[in-house]
């Protein structure tokens, strides 16, 4: 009798072993409306293979150990002699070597790289985020490198190789190497140039010996390091080699480990430098400068990693509904429960289509791409990173008090939600390198304008929306205080403008009537019931 209690019945099965990459149609879609198309073949097989491993249940086991045993640094060895070196758990080696032979780091190098990179970040941070920081840091590395054309010769075969090499050794010896960054210190934060740390010029040219500290240092047991510093000549960017030539340690000590909210398989450290060795990366005095275009492919990263993590959660949420019955029916077919699901999908694919269509502009290349992505990347980063933890938050609720335990994965997602709001630059650095895109480029703004003007037509709110973001962008009374609103208008009539030149009629309709025209409540569940929602749901429904 005892035993019939026990008897498990109307839950959801594990959403494994499926391929993560061909059940979810917004990124399928968007990966064959930008490649090439003599590039689909291989780019499908080799993302349906990632998709396969990342939904396999052993990397999510990986993902689940490696959240659960965070780094933790070793300062001294066990004679005291200082060491400064973090140990993770295998899973950790496993996640991080299974995205750099993936290809995750090597979007500079082939055709269509940087479409299907972010495909496959996409894809593979929805095992565990933590280890897409050390994977965008080593991608984003190399722009700022190629500013000076003899590191990057050195660098780049290093930072764009397909092999994971562990050991702390010279990168000279190594077929592949990961960097991080060192920008803000304890005193300013974004304001980068209110740093402290000196860079003392050394006999050999382009050398020098940095002292000082860094408040937030990205991945401590990379190969390299782009930092800032304040040389002669002003704020200057700096590589930092882990390992000197000759085998020796550079001066790197590591204060402490950050104990974070979330992302706690990735280790984010203070360090302090005492003549540290470093190679100056571009002109004195033009640090920011160097460092842009590293910053700028991180916050695309940052984007990429919300939709991701937006992705997951909608496809538990969907799944665990299509399983869960409850009064007298699956919850999936609750009309109620349908309108929930529905809007959180719609946010899903919105956030997809705009990151990908970000990354497609980065292959691109051209000078009116590049203008476009002046203002689109900090302005889909302010706002699909601030959508990402609401949806967590919806999603979670959707599981009941199943999604609130540890065991579901739900809460993992939540607390990693928040992440790449801050990293890279908080809401109000990106609002405000908005305006400074606005009022000092105004081929950004006649970028975006031809670009969304491509949907001009097809639907009469999008149309009302266009209209009123020019009137605000007429107005130029109260800029700064008015930029978060400004920013998650633009953002906004991005993404409709997309999602009506490409998705389904349904998605587009219910975006459009809720996000542009006004249609809509303060919370998710709150469309218009007479909209086409159980089309909306099943398209993102995760089944491969």
């Amino acid at each position: 009798m005892a035993a019939s209690t026990h008897t498990v019945t109307n839950q959801a099965p594990p959403l494994v072993g499926y391929d993560v990459f061909a059940a979810d149609r917004a990124l399928v879609e968007a990966v064959d409306r930008h490649l090439d198309p003599e590039l689909l073949e291989e780019a499908r097989e080799e993302l349906s293979a990632l998709g396969r491993t990342t939904g396999s249940a052993q990397v999510q086991e990986w993902g689940a150990l490696a959240n659960e045993n965070p780094p933790k640094l070793r300062s001294h060895d066990r004679y005291g002699n200082r060491i400064d070196e973090v140990d993770f758990h295998p899973s950790w080696h496993r996640l991080l070597g299974k995205g750099v032979s993936a290809g995750l780091t090597t979007a500079w190098t082939r055709p269509g790289g940087h479409l299907r990179r972010a495909a496959g970040f996409v894809i593979w941070t929805q095992a565990e985020a933590g280890n897409g920081c050390p994977l965008s840091m080593t991608h984003a590395a190399v722009p700022a490198l190629r500013t000076d054309p003899a590191l990057a010769a050195e660098w780049e075969p290093r930072l764009t190789s397909t092999v994971y090499d562990q050991e702390l050794r010279p990168a000279s010896q190594k077929a592949g190497v990961l960097f991080g960054m060192g920008m803000t210190e304890k005193q300013g934060g974004s304001d980068v140039r209110a740093n402290t740390t000196e860079a003392r010029p050394l006999a050999e040219d382009g050398t020098y010996a940095l002292t000082g500290h860094k408040w937030f240092c990205s991945a401590p047991m990379s190969d390299g390091f782009l930092v800032l510093a304040q040389a002669p000549g002003g704020l200057t960017c700096f590589l930092v080699p882990r390992v000197l030539e000759d085998g020796t340690r550079n001066v790197f000590r590591i204060q402490r480990l950050k104990d974070k909210l979330g992302n706690r398989s990735n280790a984010s450290s203070e360090v302090e430098f005492d003549g540290t060795w470093a190679r100056r990366v571009g002109d004195e005095g033009r640090g920011v400068r160097t460092i842009i275009e590293m910053v700028a492919a991180t916050r695309l990263d940052c984007v990429l990693g919300s939709a991701s993590l937006m992705r997951q959660a909608v496809a538990q949420a969907i799944h665990h509904s299509t399983y869960r019955e409850a009064f007298g029916g699956r919850l999936l077919d609750k009309p109620l429960m349908r309108n929930v699901l529905a809007d959180l999908a719609l946010e899903s694919e919105a956030a997809t289509t705009l990151a990908m269509r970000l990354a497609a502009a980065y292959d691109d290349g051209s000078e009116q791409e590049r203008a476009f992505l002046r203002l689109a990347v900090p302005a889909a980063k302010y706002w699909v990173t601030k959508r990402c933890t609401p949806v967590a938050v919806e999603a979670l609720e959707c599981l009941g008090g199943n999604g609130y335990v540890e065991e579901s994965g739900m809460p993992r997602l939540l607390r990693e939600s928040p992440l790449n709001s801050i990293w890279e630059g908080a809401g109000n650095v990106q609002a405000l390198d908005v305006l400074r895109a606005l009022q000092r480029e105004p081929g950004a703004l006649d970028a975006y304008l031809r670009e969304v003007g491509r949907a001009r037509g097809a639907d009469h709110r999008l149309d009302g929306a266009i209209k009123n973001l020019l009137t605000e962008l007429a107005d130029l009374d109260g800029i700064e205080a008015r930029a978060r609103r400004l920013v998650e208008r633009i953002a906004l009539v991005l993404q409709g403008s997309l999602l009506v030149r490409y998705a389904p009629p349904e998605v587009a309709d219910a975006f459009c009537a809720s996000r542009l025209g006004g249609d809509w409540g303060t919370a998710f569940g709150t469309l218009p019931h007479s909209l086409d929602l159980a089309t909306v749901v099943e398209r993102a429904r995760p089944v491969s």
